[in-house]
């Protein structure tokens, strides 16, 4: 079994995979939310599969703003959308 301490939940599909196949989003004090590609800085933290469709029911039910405790306004999700395209 994988280890349990890199099994995380996707916001969108509530799917368990491995923290390093999902994306992670984080809500620092200083900088804001933002997209975190090395999975290292500090905040609150969410994670989100590399899809599109998972995105989409993420900010549907408004799980990441839940997540992350803040409001995320629709350039933070635009910017998302971005780097999942780019994949």
């Amino acid at each position: 079994m994988k280890n349990s301490k890199e099994i995380r939940t996707c916001m969108g599909c509530r799917k368990k995979e491995n923290k390093h196949n999902l994306i992670r989003i984080v809500n620092n004090k200083t900088d804001g939310v933002m997209i975190d590609k090395m999975q290292k800085l500090e905040g609150r933290g969410a994670y989100i599969c590399k899809s599109e469709e998972c995105l989409n029911k993420a900010i549907k039910n408004k799980a990441l703003s839940r997540a992350l405790k803040t409001n995320i306004d629709n350039d933070k999700y635009n910017e998302l959308r971005g780097v999942l395209l780019d994949k």
